[in-house]
């Protein structure tokens, strides 16, 4: 089975229904010039300054969050992605916010895998990939020499991602936390089949319900980057992901956070991980 085929077609039917979605908040970036993704607000903190910072955002998707690097001051944000119906979005987005941060941005379609291939190697100041992205990676060491590949001498990986252990729970169980799925890289995928998305969509049901993901264990993470050359520069683990990983046991704060109703200081909901090219 190709599981990058049967993932992509997941990916092409949701995107325009994510466009859509009131949770993507497409009006308000066209709307408001200062309008960024709640994702990357709260990454603002340990992103810190970008300004005149060439990025990459890996598997951008719609291009929001990719869009919101551009409005933090970027000199210009590269979007990758093997959607061509997501990139299709983003390009409208950035179409439509023209000189409030849209004309800096540029989208390729391809495989982060055939990422050296489609961009300069050695070309980037900052790679960027935000939550919901190494799910879809089946080797995480072929992904950090690719994030190797892409970055300048001294340029910086940064990655908030859901955390492993996340991953590894049962996301059916209501009331108990369960590690019912692999919580270490396997050679074959967990499939999943669900007719919904992550976001509000009045009730839509998708016919592509089939997808392949991945989990990578922390260890097995910042191990492929050390031997990609790079050198890690900072680990946070949060007590909050941006989307309701386990439905029945989170509930929402402001931020579109979310967070265990009971005691989330029981388990690490997501982190962020940065890492400098030597």
């Amino acid at each position: 089975m190709n599981y990058e085929t049967l993932n992509k077609a997941k990916w092409d039917e949701r995107a325009p229904v994510h466009a859509a979605s009131r949770d993507y908040q497409i009006q308000a970036y066209i709307t408001n010039p200062d309008h960024i993704s709640n994702t990357v607000k709260f990454d603002q903190s340990l992103l810190g300054d970008i300004f005149g910072l060439k990025c990459v955002h890996l598997q951008c998707h719609i291009g929001t969050d990719t869009l919101s690097l551009s409005r933090l001051g970027a000199t210009s944000v590269t979007g990758l992605d093997f959607s061509s119906a997501s990139l299709e979005h983003a390009r409208n987005l950035a179409a439509a916010t023209h000189r409030t941060g849209g004309e800096r941005l540029t989208f390729v379609e391809a495989s982060v895998y055939d990422g050296l291939k489609v961009l300069q190697p050695g070309s980037f100041d900052l790679v960027f990939t935000g939550i919901g992205s190494l799910c879809w990676i089946p080797s995480i060491k072929d992904w950090a020499r690719v994030v190797s590949g892409l970055l300048k001498p001294a340029g910086r990986l940064f990655i908030r991602e859901g955390h492993p252990v996340l991953w590894a729970m049962d996301r059916t169980e209501p009331n108990k936390l369960v590690m019912e799925l692999p919580y270490f890289e396997r050679s074959e995928p967990v499939i999943f089949d669900a007719d919904n998305t992550y976001v509000e969509t009045d009730g839509h049901k998708f016919t592509a319900t089939k997808s392949a993901q991945f989990n990578h264990g922390l260890g097995e993470i910042i191990q492929a980057l050390l031997s990609a050359g790079l050198r890690i520069s900072g680990l946070t683990e949060h007590q909050s992901v941006p989307w309701p990983a386990l439905p029945a046991q989170m509930k929402a704060d402001d931020m579109g956070e979310f967070s265990l109703i009971d005691r989330p200081w029981r388990m690490p909901h997501s982190y962020t991980l940065q890492a400098i090219k030597e």
